[in-house]
């Protein structure tokens, strides 16, 4: 090897040597332009950026926080995925906020260390506990390079140090009382009680021939024995018929007078009991257990998974305040369920009771005044905004949400099946045309633009033909053509139109102001006077309906008469009544009389004025001695004289029929008292009965037996349609065959 290496060098000296004695004896020329290295360039290696932990942290967390968990589980690394399937991973941090009853959560990123391949981030969590308050903690999170991307190493501590090695969460509940319902009396609507269900099976029970067991069932469960027939009679082979629910104090002797007969099935249960099938349950409303779908939801809120919860009315309203604040002590167990740690607890804040403006004895009236029809009937005190009853038909018993109730599935069966939709709350939630209770709007609209006076005169008869290419007709017409008697108005003034109802006079009215350019004059008044928006009740849902502006002669001429597209809520209606009869006062309905025991109230009832109608007193006066003939005048005849003979009370009303477009028009009677007394309020009523024809010959006698039971406490007049008190000459319903409420939700 020394050898090569001496030859090689040897070799390189003469080389050396021989080059310049060539290039001076010879003419070879030189390149003397080849520029000559004097060194070598450094060579650049290109590096690739590493990603950002932080970023990859942040991310993670962000995720945690909007509980994006497919996202989460996709920053973690390949072992940390092997060790936990997606489904367990989204259930376990499901199941840790469910148990801890989160209510938020906020992260934050405080430092990090990192080297080629791996990386530590340090970051802050605070926790907040529906029941527990705050929980915070500071953890570090590993990550690591796979392929180029950082992946989190993840494990149970990232959640909290405290779950590390398998541990969960477990809060132990402590359930306040849920709180009762009153009338402003104090009698209960619903409470917690003991209770009887009755319930029977039709095939071994003869319609014609049990009648003491009939008698029994109907004195046992307030049911008409007519009724309980029927029911029977329509019953399919194999039925099971839920009856009714009564409270088992003082009521021992007759239920178990009914345990032992063999057709009869008698259970005793408690639980949340709606007295009397449900006194004003659209107002009350109902609970019931919490459905799959929102189990986190409640479970974060400090419920346990098994509750009942306020579902409308003031049940859903005063969820908060009839049941309190739930207690409880939240724990660390190991994976066997045994004690490790203990990280918070609270005590249990008991609810408070509601007192509703409801008067029980009011409000179970008005629902058996609309017994058979498919209606609402609101009363309301006229100089406060006191809501005494408010009742929508059909009803429903919300007894039949309690599971505990035996007939429960029965009956909540025919609930939510029933085409009536007896859940809607008619009264604020259905909207409806007016019909010619909005004359009173129109008249004030005419009186106060200056266009019209009171003693202009139009003469109505059985036709309008101001509209170029369209005949209208009045009312009179279609009753001749029933009678062959009834005759046209004749010449009235605009008081006297009222009075009469003449729809020729309104029609001119609507017309003749949309032709002057005052377009907007009654909707604009019928929007002050409330329609067209929510009321603001409390406790309630409603309906806001509608008042549109006339865009043609047409649209003038039937808003006029509260037809076409205009919409509004009995609600609406009993509460403009009420301030024509206050002197122009709107005052906001109110069902919350207070909250709170008798002794310790935390709030109380008080008037809330919204507004005032824009009449002078003259039209307001005007508007009044109207109504008041409505209801008295013979000449010209009253449309609702009739009804009101014999009633001695200072009323005044305004009826009403509102066409459907095919169908029997719907029902409106609305008006107040003047009575002026002390003991009692006057009050506001509106009624409504869907598709019941004309007003005069329904709504009014409705309204009627409404006073009646306020002013009087019983029924002195039979409707025509009753052969005694709450008895109707046929065992089902007079108007049975009715659509739904337009655009009700």
């Amino acid at each position: 090897m020394k050898r090569l290496r001496v030859i090689f060098l040897l070799s390189i000296a003469l080389l050396l040597v021989w080059l310049p004695s060539c290039s001076q004896t010879t003419d070879i020329p030189v390149a003397t332009d080849i520029p000559v290295a004097t060194s070598l360039p450094t060579p650049v290696i290109k590096t690739t950026d590493l990603p950002d932990p932080e970023s990859t942290a942040q991310n993670f967390l962000t995720y945690w926080q909007q509980e994006d968990y497919d996202n989460m589980y996709a920053l973690l690394t390949e072992s940390s995925q092997g060790k936990i399937s997606q489904e367990d991973f989204t259930r376990r941090y499901v199941r840790f906020a469910d148990e801890a009853a989160l209510l938020e959560w906020e992260t934050q990123v405080l430092s990090s260390q990192k080297t080629p391949e791996a990386a530590t981030i340090n970051y802050k969590v605070d926790l907040v506990s529906s029941m527990i308050g705050s929980l915070g903690r500071e953890m570090a999170m590993s990550l690591e390079l796979e392929d180029g991307e950082w992946k989190i190493d993840w494990n149970d501590g990232l959640i909290m140090p405290e779950l590390a090695g398998g541990n969960n969460l477990r809060m132990d509940l402590e359930l306040p009382e849920r709180q009762a319902i009153f009338d402003r009396n104090g009698n209960p609507l619903v409470s917690l009680a003991e209770a009887v269900s009755i319930g029977i099976y039709p095939d071994f029970i003869n319609p014609d021939e049990d009648d003491g067991l009939i008698g029994l069932l109907a004195s046992v469960t307030g049911l008409r024995s007519a009724y309980i027939r029927q029911l029977i009679r329509d019953a399919r082979p194999g039925d099971f018929i839920g009856l009714a629910q009564i409270p088992a104090e003082g009521n021992e002797q007759r239920a178990n007078a009914l345990a032992g007969i063999g057709s009869v099935v008698t259970s005793w249960y408690q639980s949340r009991f709606y007295y009397d099938g449900g006194i004003g349950p659209h107002v009350v409303g109902y609970t019931s257990q919490i459905q799959e779908e929102e189990m986190s939801q409640y479970r974060r809120a400090g419920y346990r998974s098994d509750e009942y919860v306020g579902r409308k009315g003031i049940e859903k309203w005063g969820e908060k305040i009839l049941t309190g604040k739930h207690g409880g002590t939240l724990y660390v167990v190991d994976a066997e369920g045994k004690l490790v740690d203990q990280l918070g607890s609270s005590p249990a804040e008991p609810g408070q009771p509601v007192y509703t403006t409801l008067d029980r004895d009011l409000q179970a009236a008005a629902q058996r005044a609309l017994e058979g029809f498919r209606g609402a009937a609101v009363v309301m005190e006229r100089d406060t905004g006191r809501v005494l009853a408010m009742a929508s038909s059909p009803g429903f018993d919300p007894n039949a949400y309690q599971t505990d109730n035996f007939n429960w599935s029965s009956e909540l069966g025919g609930i939510v099946n029933d085409p009536n939709l007896p859940q809607i709350n008619r009264a604020a939630q259905g909207i409806y045309p007016l019909g010619s209770v909005f004359k009173v709007i129109t008249m004030a609209a005419a009186l106060e633009s200056g266009v019209f006076k009171p003693e202009d005169t139009y003469e109505c008869g059985y036709f309008f033909d101001e509209l170029v290419g369209l005949q209208l007709t009045d009312w009179t017409y279609e009753e001749f053509l029933e009678d062959g008697e009834t005759e046209p108005s004749g010449l009235l003034t605009l008081p006297e139109g009222l009075i009469r109802s003449c729809n020729p006079w309104f029609w001119h009215m609507g017309l003749e102001l949309f032709n002057q350019g005052k377009t907007t004059a009654v909707s604009d008044m019928a929007r002050a006077f409330g329609l067209g928006a929510a009321t603001g009740i409390e406790g309630v849902d409603e309906e806001a309906g509608k008042i549109p502006d006339p865009q043609s002669q047409v649209d003038a001429t039937n808003l006029a008469t509260g037809q076409g597209d205009m919409q509004v809520t009995p609600l609406q209606v009993a509460r403009f009544m009420a301030a024509l009869g206050n002197g122009g006062t709107l005052f906001r309905p109110q069902i919350i009389e207070q909250v709170g025991s008798e002794e310790n109230p935390q709030s109380s009832f008080e008037p809330d004025a919204q507004g005032e109608l824009p009449l002078k007193p003259e039209t307001l006066q005007l508007i009044r001695d109207s109504m008041l003939a409505v209801v008295r005048s013979k000449d010209p005849l009253g449309t609702a004289y009739r009804v009101f003979t014999g009633l001695d009370l200072n009323v005044y009303g305004k009826t009403g029929t509102a066409e459907t477009g095919g169908a029997e028009p719907h029902a409106w009677f609305a008006g107040f008292t003047d009575e002026n007394r002390e003991d009692l309020p006057d009050i506001a009523v509106a009624v409504l009965v869907e598709n019941g024809g004309q007003g005069s010959e329904v709504a009014a006698p409705i309204f009627r037996r409404i006073l009646e039971q306020y002013f009087f406490g019983r029924p002195i007049k039979l409707y025509p349609w009753e052969t005694t008190y709450n008895v109707t000459e046929t065992p089902t319903p007079l108007f049975s065959e009715t659509p739904t409420p337009e655009a009700t939700p």
